[in-house]
């Protein structure tokens, strides 16, 4: 028999300079682009999308918390991504410090191959050692093409086995329609990836290491080079506008190529809303950075998000058979859910269904029952509830030992 109860949430969260045209070299725009762009929201919504009309040719607005797509424009389009391949790039150099294997303070030497990358780039010299938390700077602030391939060398031995990695974590990902070729984005005819897999890749890379916003949101720094020529500063300026151009913006990443045309993953957060606007293909730098502002404003303008922060506490489970008498339950994640609809995330529901009891034996992990979340009759999502723990199945000792205890008692 399986036990349903319903139940109302406890608490709710609900909320509401251009480059010549026929280069080939990866080039970001001038720094010193700074006309302002239109803020004004857009308020229109459909069923569970975002209504918002952009210039850009592909676009795709998601929700970090929860990762659901609000507007989607040609998402699954197989495109050049130009320097927005740096989120990966970034990941997995965040990824390698979490996992111990480099730390930001570690001297990187910059080789020749590194050093000779053109397009963006903040002129590493052959020899010349920078620490790896300069070279995130370098890359997230100034999309510097050497010292993406000075990471990868210092990563894996070599860019090749490098982009190896990021193919593997793009599976990992779900990126199914993604490829690299290189750690930084230079136009090659199979170097593709789509606006959706650019949502994911910088899903990812916000969700699970936040300290990249202390870096992408820089607008200027200088690093020092210190060369056979002597030492000297070198200032980097972001070449992210939205930085400075829109009140919520967090980062993320811009790119252009005369193949790939202006793009921007572009991640921004309002009260407790984080949003990712990805533009692909844009005109010019300013559209780029309007398209992704409207489908951002749009965004927060319609979404309400509810999160369960104060779950439906878990009984101990009865174990029949097993040389426990009950097992402990727990949650296999938390739950976040966005609404579009002005749905009132106040009346969302909360339906926890587990049986009476489990037979033994019962393994650490095992599915026991599941929380169901419905908002005006609909199923809008669940959680699985597992078992916390392993309890093996009595034996005739086990069985003797407990009748001993009884008599004990």
């Amino acid at each position: 028999m399986i036990l349903t109860f319903v139940l109302r949430p406890l608490t709710v969260a609900a909320r509401e300079a251009v480059p010549p045209e026929n280069q080939e070299s990866l080039q970001e725009e001038s720094a010193e682009e700074t006309e302002e762009i239109s803020q004004e929201p857009m308020q229109n919504t459909v069923d569970h999308q975002v209504a918002a009309e952009v210039s850009a040719p592909h676009a795709l607005l998601m929700e970090v918390s929860t990762g659901t797509v609000l507007m989607g424009k040609a998402e699954d389009e197989k495109l050049h991504p130009a320097s927005v391949t740096k989120i990966m790039t970034l990941l997995l150099i965040l990824e390698a410090i979490e996992e111990g294997k480099i730390a930001l303070s570690d001297t990187v030497t910059v080789s020749e191959h590194a050093a000779s990358m053109g397009g963006s780039q903040v002129y590493l010299e052959p020899f010349e050692q920078q620490t790896v938390e300069t070279m995130i700077k370098c890359i997230a602030v100034a999309s510097a093409n050497d010292a993406c391939v000075a990471m990868a060398e210092h990563i894996s031995g070599s860019e090749g086995d490098f982009v190896k990695q990021m193919n593997q974590r793009a599976a990992e990902l779900g990126m199914t329609n993604t490829h690299f070729v290189n750690c930084c984005g230079l136009d090659e005819e199979e170097h593709l990836t789509t606006a959706r897999d650019v949502a994911l890749m910088s899903r990812e890379l916000l969700l699970n290491h936040p300290q990249i916003h202390q870096y992408c949101t820089i607008w200027m720094e200088n690093i020092v080079h210190t060369t056979a020529r002597g030492s000297f500063e070198f200032g980097l300026t972001n070449t992210n506008k939205l930085i400075r151009q829109y009140e919520y913006a967090t980062g993320l990443k811009t790119g252009y190529t005369s193949v790939a045309g202006f793009c921007v993953s572009a991640s921004a957060k309002k009260e407790d809303i984080e949003l990712i606007a990805v533009i692909m293909g844009g005109a010019d730098s300013k559209s780029r950075f309007q398209d992704a502002i409207t489908l951002l404003n749009s965004g927060f303008a319609c979404c309400s998000l509810y999160k369960d922060e104060n779950r439906v506490a878990l009984p101990d489970l009865p174990v029949v058979g097993g040389v426990e008498d009950h097992v402990a339950l727990e949650y296999v994640s938390d739950f976040s859910y966005v609404s579009t609809d002005g749905s009132n995330m106040s009346d969302m529901k909360r339906s926890l269904e587990i049986p009476e009891s489990v037979n033994a034996p019962v393994q650490k992990g095992d599915a026991i029952g599941q929380i169901t979340y419905v908002l005006n009759g609909k199923a809008v999502g669940s959680s699985r509830i597992v078992a916390a723990a392993d309890v093996g199945k009595a034996g005739y000792g086990d069985y003797i030992q407990k009748t001993f205890q009884i008599f004990l008692l």
